[in-house]
């Protein structure tokens, strides 16, 4: 029997680095398996702001990948300051009072002048190329996902055009997302953003979420059936010798200027001066794109000697970082717009057999996978008191050779599971 088609427009495909292109990856990994045949739309020539080369050989040998150039303002803005392009597009925005006058106005040409993001101008040919391909080949499914939210849009034409079955993947949300904040929108930009939330969400077949608060959210946009399915976690092959020799807490991945949590800075430095025990072998390792206001709150709290930055490695590597800490770091900023992000990397944590010491808003999706699966501690910002003494409990494992990890209910958050999960929803419509 032949599969089912599926085309999935997506912006992020290796050699991207990062979370965002890894869920897709996995999915085209194992959607063959449960008799539907993807098909990939991406760039070819993208502005990413990470590269992970390392991903590329986990692309799948025979499936079809299409690629069309797209025009991006980035190449543009790199002629007046190329550093300060590069970090905005990767995420990291300098808080408003540290804003150069060029930061101040590229957050604003960027979000007034290219809604719903800087890859807009890829909609108009891409529709073109698309339209005609997806009728010469008789394909019935379109996959779009975002962000950038400007994919959706081309599902939307597609869905006009042709009455394709259209499913919109929101990694993120639209309007709520934290960084719309600080794009400097005006009254106009903001009410054009929920116009084309408000269309994708209407017109779109089915959606599909990454976390139930984004769904509740959706669930007062628009009728149509949503879906949550999850990022997770894959198997392989990485090994390493053993865990650290110090008491190593890592975090990995970006950690952006609002991702700052002085509590704990606070905590580890307080622990620091008054157990040398500690102070001897802690060591606080941070994996991935940092901001300068973190390393400089870091350094204000003491920690000068005991931190290493060590910056964006490849997935491997970074695998490797999770596999031989003594404690994995997550932060999430604490506010109700974060409530329902969870981080790609959660569900290779959840894997590590490294406990995680997470912290960020009350009631947090995240919050319930951690204490579900039993893999860590999960504290709110005010948790001050609570946060030392489970950091020192760990300690006291480490220091007794006990610290570890029994992990329950990891199953139904492995890639080939959601995957199954992803293949009934694309073949019940």
């Amino acid at each position: 029997m032949s599969k089912k088609k599926a085309l999935i427009i997506t912006y992020y495909w290796p050699p991207a680095g990062g979370p965002g292109v890894q869920r897709w990856l996995k999915f085209v990994k194992y959607l063959p398996d449960f008799g539907i045949e993807p098909i990939i739309y991406c760039p070819v020539n993208p502005n990413y702001p990470i590269m992970d080369e390392s991903l590329v050989n986990e692309v799948p040998e025979h499936i079809t990948i299409l690629k069309r150039p797209i025009n991006e303002p980035y190449g543009l803005a790199s002629l007046f300051s190329k550093g300060k392009s590069k970090t905005i597009s990767s995420g990291v925005i300098p808080k408003a009072k540290k804003q150069s006058l060029i930061e101040k106005t590229m957050l604003y040409v960027r979000g007034n002048y290219f809604i719903p993001d800087a890859r807009k101008n890829w909609i108009t040919p891409s529709v073109k190329f698309l339209s005609d391909y997806i009728q010469m080949h008789e394909i019935g499914t379109v996959i779009t996902t975002g962000p950038p939210h400007s994919i959706h849009l081309i599902g939307l034409k597609l869905k006009a055009q042709l009455n394709v079955k259209w499913f919109a993947d929101f990694r993120d949300p639209w309007t709520t997302i934290g960084y719309h904040k600080e794009l400097k929108l005006t009254d106009s930009s903001k009410a054009k953003h929920k116009d084309l939330e408000h269309q994708v969400l209407n017109t779109a077949d089915d959606i599909i979420v990454t976390s139930n608060h984004t769904k509740n959210e959706f669930l007062t946009k628009t009728k149509q059936p949503i879906s949550v399915i999850t990022n997770g976690y894959d198997s392989h092959s990485i090994r390493v010798d053993g865990k650290d020799e110090l008491f190593t807490l890592s975090h990995i991945g970006s950690l952006l200027s609002e991702r700052n949590p002085l509590v704990l800075w606070e905590v580890l430095s307080e622990l620091i001066k008054n157990n040398d025990e500690f102070s001897k072998v802690f060591k606080l390792q941070l994996i991935g794109v940092v901001s300068d206001d973190v390393v400089d709150s870091i350094y204000r709290s003491g920690l000068k000697q005991y931190v290493d930055v060590v910056g964006y490695v490849n997935h491997d590597e970074a695998i490797k970082f999770q596999l031989k800490s003594q404690l994995l770091l997550l932060i999430e900023i604490d506010s109700e717009d974060t409530k329902a992000i969870i981080p790609g990397k959660v569900f290779e944590y959840l894997i590590s057999e490294t406990p995680i010491v997470a912290i960020g808003p009350k009631n947090a999706d995240v919050e319930e996978i951690i204490k579900s699966t039993n893999t860590g501690t999960y504290f709110n910002y005010n948790q001050k008191n609570e946060l030392k003494s489970q950091i020192l409990s760990y300690f006291e494992a480490f220091q007794n050779n006990e610290l570890k990890v029994n992990a329950i209910g990891l199953q139904p958050y492995s890639r080939k599971a959601l995957t199954q999960k992803l293949s009934e929803v694309l073949k019940k419509k």
